[in-house]
């Protein structure tokens, strides 16, 4: 990262302000920002306000980038955009969320509580930025003597590490809330995995799963049932709504096709007729054995 700090150009004249480039870039970004953000409580889907959120880090980005500081502007968007809210996005479209919203209160005058905090937080905020003083700026050319990422770790894990516990803390005992909140309480006894194998043998089923469809056939396709060494179609092989349609294959034509002749078994052409759509019959196999020729289905 230190040679891509030292091609930026300064962000600082000599008088200590701004240069008119990072001006105009943050007049740009503030408002779309602030735009963003006031999209989280006025959105009404959560996919857009997910969407907000990550047009407010991609451009938190790039002031970062315009303060000397890439390293933050990279993990802005690797970590959090690129990441966290990706990921957070992928989960609403999965799992969704419900549009209707209930209006009823579950505790008396939250409203009005919440409106009064949040005004009282308002004139907090007020009253700290009017009285706020700040130093001329210097610049990050001295922090970033020895690359951007050495600067941000001195001050995170030198400076500022109690504070960094402490939010570690916080974010660990926010994950853990929610755990707790999103938890429910089973309404049927648990069932385990060698219960449902129990269960299954018992009904007559299959402990290992059916074969593939057109496995010993001829053609490999969703409609074909798979066939098993004796050339008999195996019926679990073809999905259950297909055989439903009637949209199963017969399988005359992609059967496996032997022939009997002396000293084993040669391929020939098929002995049986096709069969109708919705119609599986396995194949007759002629074998020669001491007591002569038999016909195996």
């Amino acid at each position: 990262m230190s040679h891509i700090a030292a091609a930026l150009p300064t962000v600082l004249t000599d008088a200590g302000v701004t240069t008119t480039g990072e001006a105009v870039l943050f007049w740009v970004l503030a408002p779309i920002m602030v735009l963003a953000a006031l999209s989280l409580l006025f959105a009404r889907k959560a996919v857009h306000a997910a969407m907000s959120v990550v047009l407010v880090m991609i451009s938190l980005a790039f002031i970062y980038v315009a303060q000397d500081a890439p390293f933050l502007g990279v993990v802005q968007v690797v970590v959090y955009t690129g990441a966290v809210m990706m990921l957070f996005l992928f989960v609403l479209m999965l799992v969704g969320v419900d549009a209707s919203d209930s209006l009823v209160e579950t505790l008396r005058g939250q409203r009005w509580i919440g409106l009064l905090a949040g005004i009282g937080l308002g004139v907090v905020l007020v009253g700290v930025v009017g009285r706020a003083t700040y130093a001329t700026p210097v610049g990050l050319t001295d922090a970033n003597a020895d690359s951007n990422p050495v600067g941000v770790a001195r001050i995170v894990f030198g400076q500022y590490v109690f504070s960094f516990e402490v939010v570690g803390a916080l974010l660990i005992t926010a994950a853990l809330g929610a755990l707790v909140l999103t938890h429910r309480e089973r309404l049927l006894p648990r069932i385990t995995q060698r219960e449902r194998a129990d269960a299954r043998v018992l009904a007559g089923g299959s402990l290992t799963p059916p074969p593939a469809p057109g496995v010993y056939a001829r053609h490999n396709a969703m409609d074909v049932p798979a066939l098993d060494p004796q050339g008999n179609p195996i019926q679990a092989s073809v999905s259950r709504v297909l055989r439903i349609r009637g949209q199963e294959a017969g399988t005359a034509g992609f059967r496996a096709e032997i022939q009997p002749f002396h000293g084993g078994a040669d391929v020939g052409p098929p002995v049986q007729r096709a069969g109708d759509v919705g119609e599986t019959s396995g194949p007759t196999t002629p074998i020669t054995t001491d007591r002569g020729t038999e016909e195996t289905p």
